[in-house]
């Protein structure tokens, strides 16, 4: 353990929350980041396209939904003994959560 994580002696910890707070601002970032470049890589349009009637929308989502599922488990696997800072964790994933929402604003996105 370090100085950013440490077990209590009351058995109280917060490791399952942070672990859902965190996951959930990389999900919010890689449906950002998967939706810029579905939309503007046409190998990973056609890569995203699970359904063609939504076309890659259907891609983007359930990956983005698949990595935050997978965030969520590893870092629930690893934090749910554990007390860990969230104050970092929080503005970690508030970063993310900011940095997503400007990534998928259209004037922004269009930049790339």
């Amino acid at each position: 353990m370090n100085a950013r994580e440490t077990s209590t002696s009351a058995g109280l910890t917060n490791g399952s929350g942070a672990a859902a707070i965190l996951a959930a601002g990389i999900g919010a970032f890689a449906l950002a980041i998967l939706a810029i470049a579905a939309d503007k890589v046409i190998s990973i349009q056609r890569l995203m396209v699970f359904y063609k009637p939504t076309g890659p929308l259907s891609g983007v989502t359930t990956t983005a939904i698949l990595i935050w599922l997978f965030t969520w488990g590893i870092l629930e696997w690893r934090w749910r003994n554990r007390t860990v800072a969230m104050g970092r964790t929080n503005a970690f994933a508030l970063i993310l959560l900011g940095l997503s929402l400007l990534l998928t604003f259209p004037p922004f996105a269009d930049l790339f």
